[in-house]
């Protein structure tokens, strides 16, 4: 059992309701080995994590930068809370030493898979909310939100539309996006995505979801072409 008090102090929250936490902890893995009676996994709090951070974070960039357009708002919140951020976040707090995992999982070091603990953040994020309120997640969230903000990486770069601009100055050229692999468990599903121009493969990415599939494709793509990045 995942020491919950010490989990607590490190992310300076009180729980009134132990068994939010826990649920938020508990991986789909030790939910399938054990028996749903036992015990709910987080898959529905990371739902409702997202949500709430997604609420938390457009409101975070809607006030800091006043001047910027939709557009460019969006692209922030992607970089802000992509995979790579998130996971980031979740070791700062040390979560994979309070994951609940099935046997399996955690022989495999499934706890230290970057989509994993990015779920089992957002499910901590859904945990506090229910427990504490938008006041508590808010008062959660918005410190590693502004601590990335200051970091390089957190300027995300559009790399299919930068490819989108080049490739559509010669109109006989024509590109698309071809789903062509996916694998791995539900919970940490890979996609794999090859961009075609005419008929050649120009980049190939693999990523957690369709989107960021496409943007690595389009990167290497780009790279190709000797473009800078």
């Amino acid at each position: 059992m995942a020491d919950l008090f010490a989990f607590e102090k490190k992310i300076n929250y009180t729980f009134r309701d132990k068994s939010l936490l826990v649920e938020a902890l508990t991986h789909s893995s030790y939910v399938h080995e054990n028996g749903r009676k036992k015990r709910k996994c987080n898959e529905r709090m990371e739902f409702l994590g997202d949500a709430v951070l997604s609420i938390i974070s457009a409101e975070y960039l809607y006030e800091k930068y006043p001047n910027e357009n939709e557009g460019t708002l969006t692209k922030r919140r992607s970089a802000l809370v992509c995979t790579e951020s998130l996971s980031e976040f979740a070791r700062l707090i040390d979560l994979s030493d309070y994951l609940i995992l099935g046997k399996g999982a955690a022989l495999s070091g499934d706890e230290k898979r970057k989509t994993v603990l990015e779920n089992a953040f957002e499910a901590v994020i859904a945990a506090i909310y229910l427990d504490g309120g938008m006041d508590a997640a808010m008062a959660f969230v918005l410190p590693f939100l502004k601590m990335e903000l200051k970091m390089p990486q957190s300027q995300f770069k559009d790399y299919k539309s930068q490819f989108q601009i080049i490739i559509q100055q010669n109109p006989d050229e024509i590109f698309q996006y071809k789903l062509v692999d996916e694998y791995g468990p539900d919970h940490d599903k890979r996609y794999v995505v090859e961009l075609y121009v005419n008929s050649n493969v120009v980049g190939k990415g693999e990523g957690t979801s369709k989107k960021n599939a496409e943007q690595e494709a389009a990167r290497q793509a780009l790279e190709l072409m000797g473009v800078a990045l």
